[in-house]
């Protein structure tokens, strides 16, 4: 028989859990094979409570659990009988004379420290969920895996009960080194999310860990792999599709973003990372249709998402497109009835609770960068008026309207809106000039008209071209960061013009 099949069966347990009932049905299981428990302070009480005799670890050690409970299996004879190797007789023999116990499985449950944090608890409070005998324990078992199985979360009870009722409570070499390796991935993330915590806000690592893993189809193209760590449950309750793709992600990612500035019903389409349509409105029937008339050819294959509940009626004037996701805060039963006829669509439902993280990371030459996410968005009363006529209070809400959208498309990028209606958008043009010219043409190819309408830039105008040029396609109004040391040229040139002009003092680069 291989190494790899070889197996070993469980006589003692040593078992110390934070979260009790859990852990229950693995035990009985366990108990089903007259396994010898040892065992300690509450979890030992829960045991015997259920019927579950066990061996106290003090009557082992010969100390009593010290300075409340802070110190309770730390001892040689506990951890000699993790760590004692079965096939050395040095070991066996040094166990002998010291009377050290040999132990086969070993099952941990940490001190939650994290949910502890996340509680808004006290400093002090948080110090006490950071555990140690519990960590020293899981290493100690994970390292002598050849001889010992180490059990680390409670999402693994149920394959390890699994385990033992099919293999008649014996354990494979592969199995156990299995095990370990999620237990050292217990570790090392219970570790890192201590450091994250007592670090400043830079500290002198980086150091992340998330939990989950989703295989994708690919990555960008079918010739690369693609995963991605997380959990998609805690943002999205999917009510059907298929397995979403890296670019689905990424998009998804770009849509919620760019949503969460919007209060107003609005609407908005996403096709690789930009907004190809987006408007605001009444009703968010309406939203959608003035969404989809900002650009109806890219709108095709883009990710769709409202910040109001799609009723039945805006799901039939969706279901005519074709969309591979579409987000909402939630969906009447006929719009999912019509929505879900086409079963590769993935329908997806926001959740209420979920934040927006507030870092970004991204990796970089041989290392990673890592900035504040921008959740900066200034108002009228913190914008600087720099031209004679002042934007009316239409263009004001126009001008805030286009500057939520530039914060969210590539650079460089502009803006054309009006009615809390994207009429078109440059994006990602290595000139402002050319993307002003390429918003510019996209309204014109959908008849969008832009008399009237407002410019947004993500960064300064480098030269007055970009206000001469939109003033001529009918730009009445214009909204940017300023900072140019030729800013009066096109200050000046707004003037001359009857147009007004806004300095918000904060520049929107997205690479």
């Amino acid at each position: 028989m291989s190494e790899n099949n070889s197996k070993k069966s469980i006589e003692n347990v040593l078992v110390t859990v934070y979260h009790k009932e859990p852990v229950l049905p693995l035990l009985k299981e366990l108990k089903r094979h007259n396994v010898n428990f040892y065992s300690t302070g509450g979890t030992l009480e829960f045991m015997k409570s259920k019927g579950i005799d066990a061996t106290s670890i003090e009557s082992v050690t010969s100390y009593p659990s010290i300075f409340d409970g802070r110190v309770k299996t730390l001892h040689p004879k506990i951890f000699g009988s993790i760590l004692s190797r079965k096939d050395s007789e040095e070991h066996q023999a040094e166990a002998k004379k010291y009377n050290i116990p040999s132990m086969d499985m070993v099952i941990v449950d940490l001190y939650p420290f994290e949910s502890t944090v996340n509680s808004g608890a006290s400093f002090q409070e948080i110090l006490e969920k950071i555990d140690i005998g519990g960590i020293s324990l899981i290493r100690a078992a994970a390292k002598n895996f050849n001889d010992v199985l180490i059990i680390s979360s409670a999402e693994d009870y149920e394959e390890c009960k699994n385990i033992l009722e099919r293999q008649d409570g014996c354990f494979t070499s592969q199995q156990r080194k299995d095990f370990a390796v999620k237990a050292f991935n217990v570790s090392s993330h219970y570790d890192m999310a201590i450091y994250n915590y007592l670090s400043d806000e830079s500290p002198e690592a980086f150091k992340a860990s998330i939990k989950g893993k989703l295989e994708l189809r690919y990555g960008e193209n079918p010739h690369q792999r693609g995963l991605f760590y997380g959990n998609l449950d805690n943002v999205f309750h999917k009510i059907q599709g298929k397995q979403l793709s890296y670019n689905n992600l990424l998009d998804i990612d770009s849509a919620v973003n760019l949503i969460n500035e919007f209060e107003q019903p609005t609407f908005a389409i996403i096709k690789h990372n930009n907004a190809c349509g987006v408007a605001s409105a009444g009703d968010i029937t309406s939203a959608y249709k003035k969404a989809l008339s900002s650009n109806p050819v890219a709108a095709f294959g883009g990710i769709l998402i409202s910040n109001r509940n799609i009723n039945a009626d805006c799901a039939y004037h969706i279901n005519n497109l074709f969309f591979e996701v579409i987000i909402a805060p939630g969906y009447d039963e006929e719009a999912i009835k019509l929505l879900g006829s086409k079963k590769n669509r993935n329908i997806l439902e926001l959740k209420d609770d979920y934040v927006l993280p507030k870092t970004q990371y991204r990796s970089a030459i041989n290392g990673v960068l890592m900035q504040d996410c921008d959740s900066v968005l200034t108002t009228f009363d913190e914008w600087n008026v720099v031209t004679e006529i002042k934007p009316t209070e239409h263009e004001i809400l126009d001008l805030a309207f286009a500057n939520k959208i530039v914060k969210h498309t590539k650079s460089n990028a502009i803006v054309l809106a009006k009615d809390n209606h994207l009429l078109g958008a440059g994006t990602g043009q290595t000139s402002r000039v050319d993307a002003l010219k390429q918003a510019i043409d996209k309204a014109k190819e959908f008849k969008l008209d832009l008399n009237g309408a407002v410019m947004a830039s993500d960064a300064f105008f480098p030269f007055p071209d970009c206000v001469e040029i939109a003033y001529y396609a009918g730009i009445k109004s214009v909204i940017q960061p300023g900072g140019s040391i030729k800013d009066k040229e096109s200050i000046d040139f707004c003037n001359k013009y009857k147009m007004s002009m806004v300095l918000t003092g904060i520049r929107h680069f997205k690479h």
